[in-house]
């Protein structure tokens, strides 16, 4: 049967896509077709996918659009593809990624296996030690501005794989469909939400940014995840130069750098004595910028360090507080269940640096629930304190029960 077919897609590969998508959640498309209800005909569906997409004769569904709030107020579209699409979209990025992996630069973090936001924030850290300006920089709605002739370039440029080249460029023109019903055509840009467009996002970078930098500024190293970089300068003329240097670059990609999330920074620490207006910067969650630090020897100096941002800290604040909120009913080791996952995924990411910090807010979180046994329990109504020794109490009988007494922040008897 395969030698019949336009191209040749082993079956297997589909079945292992579909594997890797179901491991990856998420919600249903404009089919309203959930994982669970693809997998009720399971073998049948697969079968079909497989069938067209090896004909040439699959052709993706519009692109659910979902409106998601961000933290400035404003709101992100979101375009979530159906459950089928994912799975084809899947197929594909296990046969481009191998290829697309082997030349994508060491300070590409975002979206790549084997590579974190965590591993980005380190070396950071050291390079700020090494320079003491930070060019900070966001590249305004990557997703939603990439250009599609350049992009499919860059997929041409990599693999002869006609049946990628296909559904790709298949994929970059599929339309939306908006909240309110409207149908949107697309010319440019590929969904935030969709399988492939991580790596695709990555590909245009790689050539916009990466190799640009490798090619112009090999004397200036930086970081990238997805849209949001950070370049190492020696000097306040430098930054300013690169600056402008990259926002030429970047209209030439047909790309713009957003305005409020782009800063030329001084970090300001021991033996630096320079001034500027702006002595810190946010990246990946955490905050940059001068703080006590105490050396190896025991000795306290001024280091320019990471530590959680605000925005981060409150941000797990409103997690935990909006499942107590709808655990008011549930049992403590319902509540356990669902709050270990965020609590240790906090942490682990965010102690890599200033602990203090992440252990004052980890500590929070026995108020919480404290605040939670108060609701429950008749008993304790009204009566905060009696609450927080119910909770030390179930601390002290079951110390591995939530996460972070696991880490010995226990409550306070």
């Amino acid at each position: 049967m395969d030698k019949e077919k336009s191209y040749q897609i082993d079956p297997k590969r589909i079945e292992e896509a579909f594997r890797r998508v179901k491991a990856n959640r998420g919600a249903a498309g404009v089919d309203q077709v959930s994982i669970e209800g693809y997998e009720e005909r399971l073998e049948d569906n697969l079968y079909k996918l497989w069938n067209r997409m090896s004909s040439g004769s699959y052709f993706p569904p519009s692109v659910r659009g979902v409106e998601i709030p961000k933290k400035d107020g404003r709101k992100r579209l979101l375009g979530i593809p159906t459950v089928e699409d994912r799975v084809a979209q899947m197929v594909v990025k296990m046969e481009i990624e191998p290829i697309l992996e082997e030349i994508f630069h060491e300070d590409s973090y975002g979206y790549r296996p084997n590579r974190s936001a965590r591993e980005a924030i380190l070396v950071t850290r050291e390079r700020c030690w090494e320079k003491a300006w930070v060019l900070e920089f966001d590249i305004k709605g990557l997703f939603d501005n990439i250009d599609h002739e350049l992009l499919m370039k860059a997929v041409n440029h990599h693999t002869e794989n006609k049946w990628v080249k296909l559904y790709i460029g298949r994929w970059l023109k599929a339309p939306f469909i908006l909240p309110d019903g409207e149908l949107q055509e697309r010319t440019k840009g590929t969904p935030q939400g969709g399988v492939i467009s991580p790596i695709l996002a990555n590909l245009f970078m790689h050539y916009a940014f990466d190799k640009w930098m490798e090619r112009s500024h090999p004397e200036n190293k930086w970081a990238r995840y997805a849209d949001d970089a950070v370049i190492h300068c020696g000097s306040l003329e430098e930054a300013e130069k690169l600056l402008e240097s990259l926002k030429a670059r970047l209209k030439e990609c047909k790309l713009e750098i957003h305005p409020g999330k782009t800063r030329i920074v001084y970090c300001k620490q021991i033996g630096r004595e320079e001034e500027h207006e702006e002595t810190s910067f946010d990246f990946l969650g955490f905050t940059f910028c001068s703080r006590i630090a105490k050396s190896r020897k025991g000795e306290y100096f001024l280091g320019f360090l990471p530590a959680a941002s605000k925005k981060s800290c409150q941000s797990f604040r409103d997690k935990i507080k909006a499942i107590r909120m709808t655990h008011k009913g549930r049992s403590i080791e319902e509540l356990a269940a669902k709050l270990n996952p965020i609590i240790r995924g906090w942490a682990n990411y965010f102690r890599i640096s200033y602990a203090s910090i992440v252990d004052k807010e980890l500590r929070k979180v026995n108020w919480s629930l404290a605040m939670w046994a108060l609701r429950k329990y008749k008993r304790l109504e009204r009566r905060p304190k009696r609450a927080q020794r119910f909770i030390a109490q179930c601390a002290t009988q079951r110390p591995h029960l939530f996460a972070h007494w696991q880490m010995g922040l226990l409550p306070a008897m």
